[in-house]
């Protein structure tokens, strides 16, 4: 059977070439937007995509007069509005009752109404229907006239609706042009939402710099489509399901022809519109209370909010036939689930220390029942956002939990009665962990522990990022072995690590003889180090493996640096007033130069001084750039040889570069030194240069 082509070519052909190349553009364009937003199959690389994107604008901008509303750059462009313009619905957007009995015992008296209204006995078959999702959004209804998306329209009051055209248009899965063969008018009902990640990651953005942050999904998602600015609706990232239709205006020869609800999804999914993956058919009212319940169960694992599912009658015929009462149609329900939003007391407001040393402020709560679970603490995220929701001890607090979302207030519903007055929360000075000094940059909004390699909270995240490859590089400790050696309390502090015997290690769960032999060996082998290596594998905030070297260079030993005041670190190349700043701190809490001392007590060693630049360099002033894969040498370890050599690694190729090192699988970094004249080498080569 042949596949559909949703976005083929109209078979009428311009003569002029670049037209051509224009058309053809924009087909391939809502090919690979469809396969990339719908389908989630991406069928090349982003930049591919955004080649051929960059391409379509430029022959646009050659041609205005070429530009149309299905065309791809049309996502995003219209101007800022004054206000939105009303839409009266040609079909209105009805609601749909809603079942607030959340048991089995909803489905059952749904079913039973419709068999009554149907006048069937229990010898009748039992009715089909379909169950759908309830999405926690905003309803849509998309008009297309001869193919092409013409308007976007809000449910309103139902009859009348707002024009968010432009902000619609900025959505990746709603497709602005259909495919050959729908109805010449035709009106796509749907739920615009946000993904819980999207949303998470918005919030994020907003809170780091210290904007409004939105209460849930349903919200960013409504505040998103009402923006008079459709350049910053494109900033928010909302999604799309298509669940109805409302006007359908076929052509004279007629049209697809569907007899059920089911089947009128699936011809939605073939022209290209996001259709739920879990829509299903069900018999009767055994199987509603199945897909209930077995949604319900696996709520919280959706990348999206729901607050219940949907019973619709199947056939079409019978629909008609069941009719309406008060504007709601008899052939369908909502069937809701418990509220994933809840109102309780906040008891007190405690500070957690996370892996990285943020202080996260947490509202003890009175313990509530809330999207499946009973929750007695929740995030408040930083100070300001306390701040800002004005959360006190003692007031009425809304909770919210979705999912795998970590449960947060999201705002006060009023403040509770008080004998007294209760202080306004303010962040402690010194780390509840482990006693330092607690340090917020101005241009943060997060408040951090700076006992990063004493403090217990961060333990697992200072012993990874110290045992890492670019750092000291203790080959085999990974995640799982870290946390299996701090949660048994094996090492408490990371010095530990170089006191761990054989025993220990052999002792632990799934820990064979050999394996804990070769962590040995690595812990071993680790101890001889650069100064950059131990530096940046100290975590120090701010100080990456560049700044690493630029303070070994312009110090010479450790000492030098851990004394060196704001000034002196100042005159280092690459560091600045806060980098400055964050080396102090980190140097200043007495916590982290014990274990510094403890480390060289154990005998981590480097060579310091006149040692540390001891020896050749060939390659002094010189810039070289790596390509491909050499035969022996890793990526990293070519890197280390140039840089000891006095040479510096560049990321890209330019006429400043002075060699390209070349391996197997060489890209495009290779066609660039040819085409400027640079010299290329091979590992044999630069073997050669660094004698």
């Amino acid at each position: 059977m042949a596949t559909l082509d949703l976005f083929s070519l109209e078979p009428a052909q311009p003569a002029n070439p670049a037209k051509l190349r224009l058309l053809a553009l924009r087909d391939q364009l809502h090919h690979l937007g469809h396969a990339y937003y719908v389908l989630d199959a991406p069928l090349v690389p982003d930049a591919e995509y955004d080649r051929l994107f960059q391409e379509l604008q430029a022959l646009e901008a050659a041609h205005p007069e070429w530009v149309t509303a299905d065309s791809p750059t049309q996502r995003v462009g219209g101007q800022a509005l004054d206000v939105f313009v009303s839409v009266r619905h040609a079909v209105p957007m009805l609601s749909i009752r809603t079942e607030t009995d959340t048991e089995s015992t909803g489905a059952e008296a749904f079913d039973a109404r419709v068999r009554k209204e149907l006048e069937l006995t229990p010898a009748d078959p039992p009715v089909e229907y379909v169950a759908e999702l309830k999405f926690d959004g905003l309803a849509m209804s998309l008009r297309y006239e001869n193919g092409v998306l013409v308007q976007a329209a809000t449910r309103g009051d139902g009859e009348y609706g707002e024009d968010v055209t432009q902000n619609i248009r900025t959505i990746g899965q709603i497709p602005l042009k259909l495919p050959a063969g729908v109805p010449p008018v035709l009106e796509v009902r749907g739920e615009v939402y946000m993904r819980r990640d999207d949303f998470e990651a918005l919030n994020e953005k907003q809170r780091d710099k210290g904007g409004k942050t939105f209460v849930n999904p349903r919200n960013a998602a409504a505040g998103a489509v009402r923006q008079l600015d459709p350049g910053i609706a494109a900033q928010r990232p909302l999604s799309f399901f298509a669940y109805g239709l409302g006007e359908v205006v076929m052509a004279e020869q007629g049209g697809p022809a569907f007899s059920t609800h089911y089947g009128m999804l699936q011809t939605l999914k073939s022209w290209g519109f996001p259709v739920s993956a879990l829509v299903d058919t069900a018999q009767g009212a055994p199987e509603l209370i199945a897909y209930h319940q077995r949604i319900g169960a696996s709520r919280d694992q959706l990348p999206f909010d729901i607050d219940g599912v949907v019973y619709k009658v199947n056939s079409l015929a019978l629909q008609q036939r069941l009719g309406f009462v008060t504007r709601e149609p008899r052939w369908a329900v909502a069937h809701k689930y418990p509220a994933q939003e809840q109102v309780t007391r906040v008891l007190g407001i405690d500070v957690q220390v996370g892996r990285t040393g943020k202080l996260t402020p947490v509202a003890r709560l009175d313990p509530v029942f809330v999207g499946g679970t009973t929750v007695s603490n929740a995030t408040l995220h930083n100070l300001f956002e306390l701040r800002r929701k004005r959360v006190r001890v003692g007031d009425s607090a809304i909770v919210r939990r979705a999912g795998d979302v970590i449960p947060e207030v999201v705002g006060i519903v009023s403040s509770g009665p008080r004998t007294s007055y209760v202080p306004n929360f303010r962040m402690p000075r010194a780390c509840p962990i482990c006693g330092s000094t607690v340090v917020r940059e101005k241009t943060e909004m997060n408040h951090r522990c700076s006992g990063g390699l004493f403090c217990s909270a961060q333990r697992k995240q200072a012993i990874l990022h110290f045992a890492q490859r670019r750092a000291v590089e203790v080959e085999g400790l990974g995640d799982k072995l870290v946390e299996q050696l701090v949660d048994t309390n094996v090492i408490r502090t990371l010095p530990d690590l170089y006191r761990l015997g054989l025993t220990a290690l052999a002792s632990l769960d799934r820990m064979a003889d050999k394996s804990a032999q070769n962590i040995v060996d690595a812990l071993e082998k680790s101890k001889q180090t650069t100064l950059p290596r131990f530096l940046f594998g100290l975590g120090i905030r701010h100080v990456g493996e560049a700044t690493a070297k630029e303070l070994a260079r312009h110090f010479g030993t450790l000492d030098a640096i851990m004394d060196a005041s704001e000034e002196a670190l100042l005159g280092v190349s690459d560091v600045g007033p806060i980098v400055a700043k964050a080396i102090r701190t980190f140097f200043d809490q007495p916590h982290n130069r014990e274990v510094v001392e403890q480390l060289r007590a154990c005998g981590v060693t480097w060579p310091e001084g006149a040692a540390a630049d001891a020896g050749p360099k060939p390659l002094a002033g010189k810039t070289l750039v790596l390509t491909g894969t050499l035969p022996t040498l890793g990526r990293d370890a070519a890197k280390d040889l140039i840089e000891a050599a006095g040479g510096k690694v560049s990321g890209s190729v330019s006429k400043k570069t002075h060699y390209v090192v070349a391996g197997t699988e060489a890209g495009s970094k290779l066609d660039k030194a040819r085409e400027l004249g640079v010299a290329v080498l091979d590992e044999a080569g630069l073997l050669e240069l660094l004698k």
